[in-house]
């Protein structure tokens, strides 16, 4: 029996057709038209191709034979009756996923521009990004993210999600965390208020007063600050003295407290407290993950409200306004709801 050779591609092409198949926002035809290249390329038959893709042996034969003959180009849909299109929206694609996305070295640049490439297409650049937006390309942005190291990745996950999704009857979870070198920045001239068609301003410059650290507790079930308190330093002995503190506020429960993987929170001194008082269990988030603790979420809306903008003159001051915005924020706070599976979360983490 006859079986085809590998299908030889044209140099930087399989980065190219790669990257046309991760795109989410590629049409079908196209993104099934790069598999069977792809896969032609690495030697599998015409019969085995069309099973493994769903597709028929005439449609494989018909679109390997279209980029050994023209090459990528090849592979988008030939021009239908009617006024002819002026812009081939496949090669504007494949130009700016060329090489992952990267500009040649010759420009300088990490990324392209509707500008830059237009320049290099001969296309007017609201060309470039039309076609861009079409297709969901976006390549002035980027996304961040950092791999956990931590070998027990897994089960915190799942015991912390858990916790959040489906906690223990007749148990109260918590989540604590340390809001470190918060400082008491003073204006060096006063506000100007707001007004019609002009929002408050202040100057960029300002006077350092010195530092505090917050501790905050998160009662996941209510959303409320069940204890807080003001530290200059946040050594184990304040963490144990704030562990305490939320303790207090929930007596006679069995209490689940989610912290992160901070030295002091594994002190000896807070493992020796900890063994006697067996009703509250400390849960660790994974390494690299504090993204799991909701209380980064309540950290999150009092340095928005409450402290970016404001002006203390000195440490007591800021230590005021902070009290000030948890007794306003409990009067209205309502519990964050959870929504992730610990299965979704550790999927995505996988794909990443």
């Amino acid at each position: 029996m006859y079986v085809a050779s590998a299908l030889m591609l044209r140099d930087g092409d399989r980065s190219r057709l790669e990257a046309l198949v991760r795109m989410t926002s590629a049409p079908s035809g196209l993104v099934q038209r790069a598999r069977i290249v792809l896969l032609a390329a690495d030697g599998a038959a015409n019969t085995e191709i069309a099973e493994l893709l769903g597709s028929s042996r005439p449609t494989v034969l018909k679109w390997r034979s279209r980029y050994a003959e023209s090459g990528i180009e090849a592979l988008g849909d030939l021009p239908r009756a009617g006024r002819p299109g002026t812009v081939d929206e496949v090669t504007v694609l494949v130009a700016t996923l060329a090489d992952d996305g990267r500009p040649p070295a010759r420009l300088g640049v990490t990324h392209w521009s509707s500008r830059l490439l237009g320049a290099e297409l001969g296309l007017a650049y609201s060309t470039i990004a039309k076609i861009w937006r079409k297709w969901g390309i976006q390549p002035h942005r980027v996304e961040t993210f950092k791999f956990s190291t931590d070998p027990e990745l897994e089960p915190k996950i799942r015991d912390i999600v858990g916790l959040y999704l489906a906690p223990p009857e007749k148990a109260v979870v918590v989540c604590v965390d340390e809001k470190t070198q918060i400082q008491a920045l003073d204006r060096t001239a006063p506000i100007l208020p707001l007004r019609p068609g002009l929002p408050e301003r202040q100057t960029h410059d300002y006077k350092r007063n010195g530092t505090t650290s917050l501790f905050a507790a998160l009662e996941v079930a209510t959303g409320r600050i069940s204890a807080d308190a003001c530290y200059q330093r946040h050594t184990n002995k304040e963490f144990l003295t704030f562990l305490k503190q939320v303790a207090k506020a929930h007596p006679r429960v069995k209490l689940h407290v989610i912290a992160d993987n901070y030295a002091t929170h594994k002190h000896p001194n807070v493992t020796a407290w900890l063994a006697k008082n067996p009703r509250i269990t400390l849960h660790f988030t994974p390494t690299s993950c504090s993204w799991l603790n909701m209380v980064e979420i309540f950290f999150g809306i009092i340095t928005r409200q409450a402290i970016r903008r404001g002006t203390f003159e000195s440490v007591p001051d800021l230590k005021a306004a902070i009290r000030a915005f948890i007794d306003g924020y409990n009067d209205r706070c309502k519990p964050f709801t959870w929504t992730k599976s610990a299965d979704q979360i550790l999927e995505k983490i996988k794909r990443k």
